[in-house]
């Protein structure tokens, strides 16, 4: 069987605020602040469950959650020790006869700022998100891109730069998207790091087929 690697992405340290916003919609087992984690995506879809399976029983990482479409099967497991998610992830890799370097490379879509928000904008970015609220004043990030997945990654390296609010995240799908929101010079310290981290994964993929 022919399988295409569409997402790989290792999460060294979940941010709180990231940690918090997978457990509020996970499914499975949540995972705790400063855990490690692997968002992986495959085709076809439903042979993401055997590579569940076999990460699971060859390592000691807890399932996040699984996202199953037409075409990609998405996973997320986590573990406080990295080497477990680091071998969760190589174990898949090998089942599948492919490596980190087959993974597609991803595409920024949409990266917007408003800045000093109206209210009644603020309102709207609140009630469609699940996580910290919107209020006028401040400046709102959003990013979108393909594949969702990666905006995991792009959504932690910026919680880790800078002082913003995670509003919603959407990391699955054909187009994921990420809005944060923060003082002006916040945000502009979070779009730059979580657009660094976009480029540096396709900087990578170059360096790895090589």
């Amino acid at each position: 069987m022919a399988f295409e690697l569409r997402t790989y992405t290792f999460i060294d340290s979940l941010q709180p605020q990231l940690a918090q916003f997978i457990a509020k919609d996970n499914r499975v087992y949540d995972p705790a602040e400063y855990d490690s984690a692997l968002m992986l995506e495959i085709a076809p879809a439903m042979e993401i469950h055997t590579m569940i399976d076999h990460a699971l029983k060859k390592t000691s990482v807890r399932l996040g959650s699984v996202v199953t479409e037409r075409i990609y099967g998405l996973m997320q497991v986590h573990h406080a020790d990295q080497g477990e998610v680091r071998q969760a992830g190589e174990v898949v890799l090998e089942a599948a006869g492919l490596t980190e370097g087959d993974r597609a490379a991803v595409k920024l879509v949409t990266n917007k700022t408003i800045r000093s928000v109206e209210q009644d904008h603020a309102i709207s970015f609140t009630g469609l998100g699940r996580g910290h609220m919107i209020v006028a004043g401040e400046s709102v990030l959003i990013l979108e891109t393909t594949p969702a997945a990666y905006l995991v990654l792009a959504c932690n390296e910026a919680l880790k730069a800078a002082q913003v609010k995670l509003n919603s995240i959407r990391p699955f799908g054909a187009t994921g998207r990420l809005i944060m929101s923060g003082p002006e010079a916040e945000i502009d310290y979070a779009s730059a790091a979580a657009v660094q981290t976009l480029e540096s994964i396709n900087e990578n993929a170059k360096a790895k087929t090589k």
